[in-house]
Formats: structure tokens, C-alpha cells, sequence
């Protein structure tokens, strides 16, 4: 019998993001798999088939490249990993537009670093372009351009990407292919008793915990960056599913609501797309340290944050930029806009309203961030 939550899941998902590791998509050597390749790119098009948009996240650019140049093995010097990203990806595209043209799709690149995401003008250039993609039936390919990105610019792994790009398009569905069934409560390898996890409701510190910190040998990310990724869109109110890209036919399965894979659901209710933005994509610029009353008036009255409440204030930040709120301990719970640069809010913190402007010369806002432009994450 079919699990009716996975039912819903899959049938209420119109617009859904596909994302498909290195080691999914390579051989041995590092270099693609043609065959696997092919099925991915088939299951795809039968996805759309059904009326759904699709958005490919797909890593394997520097894999491809590894592969194209016989290397091997992953260089650690970033320079050597930017030309090998330069190399495969034309590679990847070609090799994905090659398995899609014997279905008549069209395919687009969409290269990304996190900078156009800390944009809110950039981020909505990049949701208008993938929407009209959607409108002209190309499948988008999105990848990170491995090429320019440093740490600065860098998402981390395509897990997190994957994620980012499933809230900017309030895509009710995400799907983490990978080289590993789910998610279980030991290491199968190790304890031969362990199952599988069919669905966590939620992604706690419990469930974190099951996460080892290896990595596969050819992708950025393993078990904890995925689990990192399903919380960030559940916490907006989708839905995720990790299941092993390897397996043949592994997303006909999934939309036959099949038991594949491990599906975390969502928790709260769907979160509007300015408030997506703002407290789970831009980056925060600086952090606000604020005591136990203003944790309180913010986090559960929905209040504003009024400088008296603030305690420190971190970072290099302009008036409109993104902060966090954390309470004491560092501990991260909301994110707004700022109505003041660094400089004067490290001026002002712990100040009553009428006190501000004794130190400014002037009240230009009672608030340091008002409800309107904040967005509690936990």
C-alpha cells in the first residue's frame, strides 16, 4: 500500500528541483557516465511530460573536467579546481543537451554564485529568468560557476544551492539524488541492522546528529550538507527527498509515490517569497546580539527590535543590509533589515528611544529593525 503522505506530496508538486551529485553522474574514473546520464536526462523529460516545470541543479562540472583531462584524482589547489570546472562544464551541457535532443528539449545554463542571491535585484533577475524559461519549455541546468567563485561567493556545495534555488522559485518539492538510499539511524556498512528512515518530520539537532562527516570522492558534500539543505527548504514549508541517484528509475519511482529514498516534510507553513529572501537566502552583513526581553518581544509577540534591546553589535553593515539576531550565546534566530549602518547602531545599542537622539542629533527610526522587514527562522 502506498504511503498517502508521499501521494500528496508528489502530487501537489507542479514545480519541482532535481539535484544530482557528482559521484551520480561519473564513473569510476571521474569520467561521465553516458549511460546514467541518459536515464537521468529520460526520467526528466517524463516529469515534464506530466505538465511539471523542473529545475536541474546539477553538480559534475569539476568531475567532468577531471575525467577530460585523465587527472584522476581532485586537486586541492582552488586554481587547479576553477580550470577543471572551465573544462567540464561545456562538457556537461553538451552532454546533457546531446541525451535531451532526442526528445526535442532545449536546455539553458544558469552559472550562479551566493552574491546573486544577497542581491534582491539580482535574486529576482535570476527567478524572472528561470520563469521564463519554464514558459518556453527549456529545462534549466543550474550549477555554480565554479570558475570565479572563492570562498566569499561560495554556496558551499550544490546541496545548499539546490536548496536556495527551491525557495526562490517556492518550488513545493525538492530532490537530493545522491550514492546513498537515505538517511538511517547508523551507518548500514557498519550496523547491517539499520533501516532505512522512510520520513523524518522534522530536522532537529537529533536528526543532525546522524550525519558523519565524510565526503564522496569526487562531490563537496556529504550526509550533514544534505541535511543542512532539507532544513533550509523545510523550514520555508517544502518538501524533501534524498535517494540514491544510481538506483535505475529512481524518480519514475518517487512520483509513484514509492517508499524510495528518505522524505522530510515540512514544518510551519509556507513562507512568503520576500520573507524567503530575506531569512533564508541573503547572507546577513553583521549580527545583532540582543538580551532575553527583546529575544522575547520578537521571537513571540512579533514585535519590533528597539535599540534598548540590543546588547552588541557585530560586523560591517549598511542601513537596508541584512542582519542576524542572536540571542546571548550566539544563537541565531530571526533575520531583518537594518535602519542603521554599523557604526551608528554600535552607538545607539541599549539607548531608549529618547536617548537616541541625544547621541545622533536625531531619531531617523525608534526601531533597529521593524517587524515589517524581519523574519524569525526558529
Amino acid at each position: 500500500m502506498l504511503d498517502p503522505v508521499r501521494q500528496e506530496v508528489v502530487t501537489q508538486a507542479r514545480t519541482v528541483v532535481v539535484k544530482v551529485g557528482t559521484n551520480v553522474l561519473t564513473a569510476a574514473d571521474g569520467r561521465l557516465d553516458p549511460a546514467r546520464l541518459q536515464a537521468l536526462a529520460d526520467q526528466i523529460q517524463r516529469l515534464r511530460q506530466t505538465g511539471r516545470q523542473v529545475a536541474l541543479v546539477s553538480s559534475g562540472a569539476i568531475g567532468a573536467g577531471l575525467g577530460r583531462l585523465g587527472l584522476g584524482k581532485r586537486p586541492s589547489d582552488l586554481r587547479q579546481l576553477q580550470a577543471c570546472a572551465a573544462i567540464g562544464q561545456s562538457f556537461l551541457m553538451r552532454a546533457y543537451q546531446e541525451c535531451l535532443d532526442r526528445h526535442g528539449t532545449n536546455t539553458a545554463q544558469i552559472l550562479l554564485t551566493a552574491g546573486d542571491f544577497d542581491s534582491r535585484a539580482r535574486y529576482l533577475n535570476v527567478r524572472n529568468t528561470i520563469l521564463t524559461l519554464f514558459e518556453w519549455n527549456v529545462l534549466p541546468i543550474i550549477n555554480e560557476n565554479d570558475t570565479v567563485s572563492v570562498s566569499e561567493i561560495k554556496f558551499g556545495d550544490n546541496d545548499h544551492l539546490a536548496a536556495m534555488v527551491t525557495n526562490l522559485l517556492q518550488a513545493p518539492l525538492l530532490i537530493l539524488l545522491t550514492v546513498v538510499d537515505g538517511l538511517y539511524p547508523a551507518d548500514p556498512s557498519q550496523d547491517p541492522t539499520a533501516k532505512k528512515l522512510d520520513t523524518v518530520p522534522l530536522i532537529d539537532g537529533a536528526i543532525m546528529d546522524l550525519a558523519g562527516g565524510g565526503t564522496s570522492s569526487l562531490g563537496t558534500g556529504g550526509m550533514r550538507s544534505k541535511l543542512r539543505a532539507a532544513r533550509l527548504a523545510t523550514a520555508a514549508g517544502e518538501s524533501v527527498i534524498m535517494a540514491n541517484g544510481t538506483n535505475p528509475g529512481v524518480l519514475d519511482a518517487i512520483f509513484a509515490a514509492e517508499p524510495v529514498g528518505t522524505l522530510f516534510l515540512p514544518h510551519g507553513g509556507s513562507v512568503p517569497a520576500w520573507k524567503r529572501w530575506l531569512g533564508y537566502t541573503a547572507r546577513p552583513k553583521g549580527r545583532l546580539v540582543v538580551d532575553a526581553g527583546a529575544l522575547g518581544a520578537v521571537k513571540d509577540k512579533g514585535r519590533s527590535l528597539l535599540p534598548i534591546g540590543v546588547l552588541q553589535a557585530h560586523g560591517h553593515f549598511n542601513k537596508g543590509d541584512v542582519v542576524a539576531l542572536c540571542d546571548r550565546e550566539g544563537h541565531e534566530f530571526a533575520r531583518g533589515l537594518t535602519n542603521y549602518a554599523a557604526g551608528d547602531a554600535q552607538r545607539i545599542v541599549g539607548l531608549r528611544t529618547e536617548q537616541i537622539g541625544e547621541v545622533l542629533g536625531s531619531v531617523p527610526y525608534e526601531e533597529i529593525v521593524h517587524r515589517d522587514n524581519l523574519v524569525v527562522i526558529e
